[in-house]
């Protein structure tokens, strides 16, 4: 089954065959996204006492800027509880001096920032998403005058997004997004961090407003809660080695070649529904599928964009491979991305906050920001 390149919102990406809610070979309903990705006390409740949280692999600066170390397999959205062993140990290390690392670099970005530059000015050779619908845009939308700060609330274990600063302050691409809306919006915010088990429960409590932070939207966290147009999602690309000249990925170009993936994980699936000729490789973790290519056990390699990233530009990889073909965005596969949450009786401040982050892209804040915290695109 071909899958054809279509465009959504001025960029290429990979159309879905079967369409929304369609009979693809292998559906992968809401339920089944959030299955798999959105249990959030099942999936992110981190260890305590003895235990830790241990993941299986990849480059020491993915698990580090990823939040890998804390347990995360973006290629699967699966939490391990493991108890603490000297991996482990090593993983939190590694987490601690690579963070003083993307915190080092921030504070020269900083130092030497220039003012933002429209989105079609960014950096060369860096694809900047773009999640917004310009046919979509309206009248400004103020924030409703509450009297007091709007209090956002975050997780400050889970960078790019969302981590502590050097001084202890919340920091992160989520963060910066959420400030910058504020000043948009010309009202007055707080940032509170919470464990990322509780920020739902807290927000349905009213010990905050607004949650900024890697929630996955999913049609059980929007039966409770509202939420703003995603402004990051997490797309899945082939990376294929580069010695061997490939054609880039289809249906019919990918017929008989050994292509890794991880077992169980939405790649695997949407992998044998919409390339079903390919010889699939199946791998237990991202790791091991990524060692296997750069030995050349596999042709070709489709996980998690994000990850397969920041491995590409490290020194694991050494130069052995590549991004190959297009985006893979389909909400049934790999999720609908993050948003900004709010409570189901302030929508006044939902519209207000959709509105600005739109506001943010155009005026080329967000592009800002993604250089900033990605300085490796997996778009």
């Amino acid at each position: 089954m071909e899958v054809p390149l279509v465009q959504e919102q001025g960029r290429g990406v990979r159309a879905d065959p079967a369409g929304p809610g369609g009979g693809g070979n292998q559906p992968v309903g809401g339920d089944a996204v959030g299955g798999e990705k959105a249990d959030l006390r099942r999936q992110r409740l981190r260890g305590r006492g003895n235990g830790g949280l241990e993941q299986g692999g990849g480059s020491p600066w993915a698990r580090a800027v990823l939040g890998r170390a804390m347990g995360r397999d973006l290629s699967t959205h699966v939490y391990r509880s493991a108890t603490a062993t000297r991996a482990s140990r090593r993983h939190r290390g590694l987490r601690a001096i690579l963070l003083t690392i993307i915190n080092f670099s921030m504070a020269g970005v900083a130092a030497a920032q220039q003012p933002a530059a429209p989105p079609s000015a960014a950096t060369p050779g860096i694809s900047i998403p773009n999640f917004w619908n310009p046919r979509a845009r309206g009248e400004r939308v103020e924030a409703p005058q509450t009297g007091r700060p709007v209090r956002f609330m975050t997780d400050d274990e889970f960078p790019p997004l969302h981590f502590a600063g050097p001084d202890g302050t919340p920091t992160g691409f989520s963060v910066e997004l959420a400030r910058a809306v504020c000043e948009r919006l010309a009202i007055a915010c707080t940032v509170q961090a919470r464990r990322f088990d509780t920020l739902l429960d807290a927000l349905a409590d009213k010990q905050g407003d607004v949650v900024a932070a890697a929630v996955p939207l999913t049609p059980g966290l929007r039966a409770r809660f509202l939420a703003t147009r995603p402004y990051f999602r997490w797309p899945a690309r082939f990376v294929a080695r580069t010695d061997r000249s490939l054609p880039e990925p289809s249906a019919e170009a990918l017929a008989g070649r050994p292509v890794g993936v991880v077992e169980g994980s939405a790649h695997d699936a949407y992998l044998k529904a919409y390339f079903p000729k390919a010889t699939r490789k199946t791998f237990p973790d991202l790791a091991t599928a990524e060692g296997a290519l750069k030995r050349g056990e596999a042709e070709y390699l489709f996980a998690d964009g994000l990850n397969l990233a920041l491995w590409l530009n490290g020194q694991e990889a050494e130069g052995c491979c590549g991004f190959t073909g297009g985006v893979y965005l389909e909400n049934r596969y790999f999720g609908e991305g993050i948003g900004l949450v709010t409570r189901p009786e302030d929508a006044a401040l939902s519209r207000a906050l959709d509105d600005a982050l739109q506001r943010v892209w155009d005026d080329g804040k967000y592009a800002e920001l993604y250089l900033r915290f990605f300085p490796v695109s997996p778009f």
